[in-house]
C-alpha cells in the first residue's frame, strides 16, 4: 500500500491544515497511508522580530523545501500566503484545494468593530500590509508588533496587551474558532487580503508523478486560477519579502477580476487598481505593471531600503 511522508510545521494551525489534507485524500483513496514529520522553520524560531526585518514569510517554508529536495519528505502543506512567488527548481505547487474565507478579521475583548476602537487604540499585527490599510482607514491607531502562532496571538489579546488584533479568517475557521473569536469581518474595500490568503498550497517534487496524480484528486481549479493571478501580480512586483502588497482574485466562469494594492507602511499613500481577463498569469502581470506605472515601484523600493537598516 502507498505511503508518503508529509512535512509540517509544529504549530497547531499547520498541523490542523496538514491533517485536513491527509483526510481528504484518504476519503478518496483509503489504502494510502501517511507519516507526519515535524519541521521547525526559521520563522518559528525567530519570534521577537517582525517578519519584514528577517526575510519575510519565506522563512516559514525554506527548511521544508530543503527537506523536499533532499527527499526527507514527500510533500508539504503550506498556507499559500506564506509561499514566495518563486518556487525552487525541482519543486512545484501540485495542488490547491478549495479556498477558505480570504478576509481579515478583527478580534477585540471590549470593542465591537474597527470603527468603535477609541482614538489611539493599540492594535496588534506584524503585517505591513495590514498596518498600512488599517492606518489608511484609522490613522489615529497605534500599531504594535504581534508574532507567534494563532493561539499565542489570541492569548496576548486576552491578557490585555492589545485593544484589538487582526488575523486571517481562514486560520480561525480551520481551527473551529471563528464563531467564538471573531469580532468583525473586515471588508475587502478597507483591508484587501494577502496574496493567496485563505488558500492552501501542497508542494512536492515536480518529478514525483505518482504523487502528482494523487494530489490532483483534491485540486480545485477555480481556486487555483484566482490564486495564480494573485501570485503573478506578486511576482511582477518582486514581492518576495513582506512588503505592503495585497491582492484578491475573483472569478465569474472563465472571466477573472483581480484587485491589487501597494501602500506605504504609514497608510498615507495607497495605489490600488483592478483589471479583468481570462488568463491568470497574464492578468496578474498586467495589473502589476499598471501599479508600477502609478508609482508602486518607488514605494516598494523605499520599504525594502528601510527594512535593511
Amino acid at each position: 500500500m502507498p505511503k508518503f511522508v508529509v512535512g509540517s510545521r509544529k504549530s497547531q494551525l499547520a498541523l490542523t491544515q496538514t491533517e485536513w489534507v491527509m483526510k481528504q485524500i484518504q476519503k478518496l483513496c483509503p489504502d494510502v497511508h501517511f507519516e507526519l514529520k515535524h519541521i521547525v522553520t526559521k520563522g518559528d524560531r525567530i519570534l521577537d522580530v517582525t517578519l519584514s526585518k528577517v526575510g519575510g514569510k519565506g522563512l516559514f517554508v525554506k527548511e521544508i523545501e530543503k527537506a523536499l529536495l533532499e527527499r526527507d519528505i514527500d510533500f508539504a502543506v503550506h498556507s499559500m500566503k506564506d509561499v514566495p512567488s518563486e518556487i525552487p527548481s525541482g519543486l512545484t505547487i501540485a495542488c490547491v484545494p478549495p479556498r477558505a474565507d480570504y478576509r481579515d478579521v478583527l478580534l477585540s475583548k471590549n470593542y465591537r468593530s474597527l470603527k468603535d476602537l477609541p482614538e489611539g487604540a493599540v492594535v496588534g499585527t506584524s503585517s505591513l500590509r495590514r498596518q498600512a490599510q488599517l492606518l489608511h482607514v484609522r490613522p489615529d491607531l497605534r500599531i504594535e508588533p504581534l508574532r507567534g502562532n494563532i493561539d499565542t496571538r489570541i492569548r496576548k489579546l486576552e491578557e490585555g496587551r492589545f485593544d484589538a488584533i487582526v488575523l486571517a479568517a481562514a486560520g480561525l475557521e480551520r481551527m473551529g474558532w471563528k464563531e467564538e473569536k471573531v469580532t468583525e469581518y473586515l471588508h475587502v474595500d478597507d483591508v484587501l487580503p494577502a496574496v493567496g490568503q485563505g488558500a492552501l498550497a501542497i508542494e512536492c517534487r515536480s518529478d514525483d508523478e505518482a504523487l502528482l496524480e494523487l494530489l490532483a484528486l483534491i485540486h480545485d481549479e477555480a481556486t487555483a486560477r484566482v490564486v495564480y493571478a494573485e501570485r503573478a501580480f506578486l511576482g511582477e512586483l518582486e514581492g518576495s519579502c513582506q512588503v505592503p502588497i495585497a491582492a484578491l482574485g475573483e472569478s465569474d466562469g472563465d472571466r477573472l477580476t483581480l484587485t491589487g494594492l501597494v501602500a506605504t507602511p504609514d497608510g498615507k499613500v495607497i495605489i490600488k487598481d483592478r483589471l479583468s481577463g481570462n488568463d491568470p498569469v497574464e492578468l496578474g502581470v498586467k495589473l502589476g505593471q499598471a501599479l508600477k506605472q502609478q508609482g508602486a515601484d518607488d514605494i516598494l523600493q523605499d520599504v525594502k531600503v528601510r527594512l535593511t537598516k
